[in-house]
């Protein structure tokens, strides 16, 4: 059998044994009562054997984690059974004396020693951990609950003892208060335990084994004065060692978990123990005797009563903290409730609160709806924590800019917007400055942020959501229209917002059922009208409405972020199908595939991939594709330099689309791994009129002749694009370009219209491999 079986078995049986003690010592006490045969002295033999038992009992706890208690508690026992076996050797010596004897002082002394040793166990079981204000409140609450039980103790137990008839020695008054001091004080401590490692239950046992033998004993002796002792010796002292197997039995289930430890009762005690004073103080009002006795009791209860107003100031202080903390942490949950944690300022429910209220008193509100352009590019390149921080920056720019003519707010993500509710709000005029103040930089890292802004004014009968409508339908429209910049809602502004936000959900469904195709443009070779290359465009046939034009659509696309998977559509299309073409027609009818790629989609981590996957998926060779970007998607960040430069390690030729629009077109040669330039159609535009004038005609040539200048200097390949008639060709032939695209050369083609003239064009060049000489060619006859 394990240990752990054995030791509740063994509580049990040591519980058995001093229950048999005490019981036999009850039979043997009422027997000599009865009938007065055999020695008196045989009373003090029950005391030592229960002890003897209780010392045993306790032997397995002192190996336990609470060992530190117990081995005290054990050590007090065996003491205190030493000193009552060493009082019923002396009574059994002198058994005619019995009655008239006093306890020996080393015996007294012993059970003293072991007393004291009790107490100072006790007095070092933790109780609940506090500190501060609450710690003092424990102690004063212990303080109070000691010193009331103590007095009620003396007043009642004592002193009845020490002005008895017959009183008792010194020696066995000493014992009994030592024995209620226990009580008091295990009392005391158990009320406050935390719950371990010494058990409450077993905790209680060993007070009631101090506290109720003394009482018995105490009222035994002031009642019956030297009779007393006989049934206190045989029958009221052997309970004590029966209440210690008993907490020891309580402390091994405990340990077993098969006990529950009890409710906390702590708080009520300092109560009871007020109550408890009253008693000595009432029989003093009802004629006792005020004497030194008493006057101990008048003591403690003033000193009583002078802790109870100390624990009363502690605990007023303590709840108007609460109070205050209570109304602290309320508004902060206003706050919270109320307020953006992020950057603090107010958050959407106040601002339609405010603006419900501004509606329903005066009518008047103005609200600015600012939305931040590009925000996404510096969380994705700078990560989330730059952007919280720029979050943060623009918030304070709000707040500078606003001051009290209105309320700023977060609306969520990264718009922001402003409600203005004053007769004299100047909505233009704010919205002028907020994009001032937004072209400086912000935060630590310096940024410039640009915004759009949509201003919408309340006309009358309008509600929360039409303003709000009204004001995101005007910053659309201001984003429409460019970055940092605002507009101001009027009628019908909202429709063709509307219809360009339906067309976003109805590119969602186009791509879902294959209404989207795509159709190639020729690259030709200016000279022999040779197709060298294609490049793909995306188009729309839309079931209801026709041919939906890219013009439309592609910005849709951009606005919801559709981009991303029609552009991956456009990819892999367009290369199975130039794979199709090099498989059908040799690799020398067609050289290269190009197609455009937008900065949204340079900006998704799996553009790369995607590319790499349709190559591979196709079989198309890396050199034979050509990815268009412009000039303003190259300078959109790191994230973008990084997939381009990616790309052009994978072998894939990168075309430099719509060149010399944008503003840093020289250093972007030296900085961008560019193979291809293609020359603006509006540089190709008028370059061939003749007005008789040529330095209008060479003003209109220069940028196409120095776009060529350095291509051949940087050694880059360059198409010209938008030719639309055979005098460009003539011209920029002249200036020295060999490639161009444009509805001159040929217009916007399905895969089998390239591959008809793919197979022309394979026909002819045959056809002039195979034809014979022409006369003049041949050599004459000599």
């Amino acid at each position: 059998m394990t240990r752990g079986v054995d030791q509740p078995a063994g509580a049990r049986k040591h519980v058995r044994a001093a229950g048999a003690v005490a019981a036999f010592g009850g039979v043997w006490c009422a027997f000599y009562l009865g009938t007065g045969v055999g020695p008196e002295a045989i009373a003090y033999l029950f005391v030592p054997a229960g002890g003897v038992v209780a010392t045993v009992s306790i032997r397995h706890l002192a190996r336990g984690t609470q060992r530190w208690f117990w081995r005290a508690i054990q050590a007090a026992v065996a003491i205190m059974t030493c000193g009552y076996a060493w009082l019923a050797v002396d009574m059994l010596t002198h058994a005619d004396e019995v009655r008239t004897r006093s306890m020996p002082g080393t015996a007294a002394a012993c059970v003293a020693v072991g007393f004291l040793i009790a107490i100072g166990a006790l007095a070092r079981v933790p109780v609940v951990a506090a500190g501060g204000a609450e710690r003092w409140r424990m102690l004063l609450d212990r303080a109070i609950a000691f010193l009331g039980c103590s007095a009620v103790l003396w007043y009642l137990g004592l002193v009845p003892m020490l002005s008895a008839r017959e009183p008792w020695s010194p020696q066995a008054t000493l014992l009994v208060g030592l024995g209620m001091l226990v009580a008091v004080g295990a009392a005391t401590k158990v009320s406050y335990i935390a719950g371990g490692p010494v058990d409450r239950v077993a905790m209680r046992f060993i007070a009631a084994a101090g506290g109720v033998p003394a009482g018995v004993v105490s009222v035994l002796a002031v009642q019956f004065g030297y009779l007393a002792s006989v049934p206190a010796q045989a029958v009221v002292m052997p309970l004590a060692p029966l209440l210690i197997t008993l907490g020891v039995a309580a402390q091994s289930r405990a340990d077993h978990g098969l006990s529950r430890a009890p409710a906390r009762g702590g708080v009520l005690l300092p109560y009871l123990a007020m109550i408890l004073i009253d008693v000595p103080l009432i029989a003093v009002a009802f004629g006792a005797t005020l004497q030194w006795p008493v006057r101990v009791v008048l003591i403690a209860a003033v000193v009583v009563t002078a802790l109870v107003m100390v624990r009363q100031y502690l605990a007023y202080q303590e709840n108007d903290r609460l109070l205050r903390n209570s109304r602290i942490q309320e508004e902060r949950l206003q706050h919270e409730v109320s307020h953006d944690g992020l950057t603090g300022l107010a958050n959407r429910a106040q601002f339609r609160d405010r603006l419900t209220t501004a509606l329903t008193t005066s009518g008047q509100a103005s609200v600015l709806l600012i939305d931040l352009d590009d925000f996404k590019t510096v969380n994705d390149l700078l990560g989330q924590g730059v952007g919280d921080r720029l979050l943060i920056a623009v918030a304070r720019v709000l707040e500078d800019q606003v001051n009290d003519d209105g309320l700023p707010v977060r609306v969520g993500g990264d718009e922001f917007a402003v409600l203005l509710t004053g007769p004299g709000a100047d909505p233009e005029g704010l919205a002028a400055r907020l994009l001032a103040a937004l072209a400086q930089p912000v935060s630590e890292h310096r940024l410039l942020v640009q915004a759009s802004i949509g201003i919408a004014v309340a006309t009358p009968g309008a509600t929360v959501d039409s303003v709000l409508r009204d004001a995101d339908v005007a910053k659309y429209t201001a984003r429409q229209r460019g970055e940092a910049c605002f507009t101001r809602y009027v009628d019908g502004m909202g429709e063709p917002v509307l219809a360009h936000m339906q067309l976003g959900g109805e590119l969602r469904r186009a791509l879902d059922n294959n209404e989207l195709r795509v159709v190639y443009q020729p690259i030709v070779r200016l000279e022999q009208r040779r197709v060298i290359g294609v490049e793909a465009l995306v188009r729309w046939q839309h079931p209801v409405r026709g041919t939906v034009s890219p013009a439309e659509f592609i910005p849709a696309a951009e606005r919801t972020g559709l981009i991303v998977p029609l552009g991956r559509f456009v990819l892999r299309e367009t290369c199975r199908q130039a794979a199709a073409w090099l498989a059908e027609f040799g690799p020398d009818a067609l050289e290269e595939t190009g197609l455009n790629v937008s900065a949204r989609q340079l900006h998704d981590p799996d553009f790369v991939a995607d590319v790499a996957a349709a190559l591979a998926d196709s079989g198309l060779p890396c050199e034979r594709l050509i990815l268009e970007v412009t000039e303003s998607a190259v300078l959109r960040g790191q994230q973008v330099s990084r997939a381009l430069y990616e790309l052009d390690r994978m072998g894939i030729r990168l075309a430099l689309d719509d060149f010399g629009t944008g503003e840093s077109s020289l250093s972007l040669l030296r900085a961008f791994p560019a193979s291809i330039v293609k020359l603006d159609k509006s540089f190709v535009d008028g370059i061939e009129i003749d007005d008789g004038q040529p330095a209008a005609a060479g003003a209109r040539q220069a940028v196409a002749r120095a776009v060529i200048q350095l291509a051949r200097a940087l050694n880059l390949g360059t198409v010209a694009e938008g030719i639309e008639n055979p005098e460009q060709v003539a011209v920029l032939r002249d200036l020295g370009y060999t490639l161009g695209q444009g509805y001159h050369l040929a217009e916007p083609m399905s895969a089998d219209g390239v591959a008809r003239l793919l197979a022309d064009q394979n026909a002819a060049r045959r056809a002039e491999l195979t034809r014979p000489p022409a006369a003049a060619d041949r050599p004459g006859r000599g």
